[in-house]
């Protein structure tokens, strides 16, 4: 199944990831992403269902209304991620890491 997965940042500021849905102009499956700093300095990244800690089951939906921006690339390693967490199949990395943590 192919997917439009797309990032995108909510006019209330958090930033979450989905597929689109063109026909019902909707992101869906949305988790949030969180920037946690490290005690070394650097960021990892937190995938969570978008209704945590209250639903922990990657189904919410949200209207295009919503979107304050798009990102124009999203990265593929949180792609990956992401059908990961949608899937539980694991997706061999591409090669040469970036340093993101999830």
């Amino acid at each position: 199944m192919q997917y439009d997965i797309r990032l995108i940042k909510l006019v209330s500021s958090e930033t979450v990831m989905g597929h689109f849905n063109a026909t019902t102009n909707t992101l869906e499956d949305v988790v949030i992403i969180q920037a946690m700093p490290t005690a070394s300095g650097s960021v990892q990244l937190a995938m969570l269902p978008f209704g945590f800690p209250y639903e922990e089951e990657i189904h919410a939906k949200i209207e295009a209304r919503h979107f304050l921006y798009e990102y124009k690339n999203t990265p593929e390693e949180l792609k990956n991620k992401y059908i990961e967490a949608k899937s539980s199949i694991k997706i061999a990395p591409s090669g040469g890491g970036s340093g993101l943590i999830l």
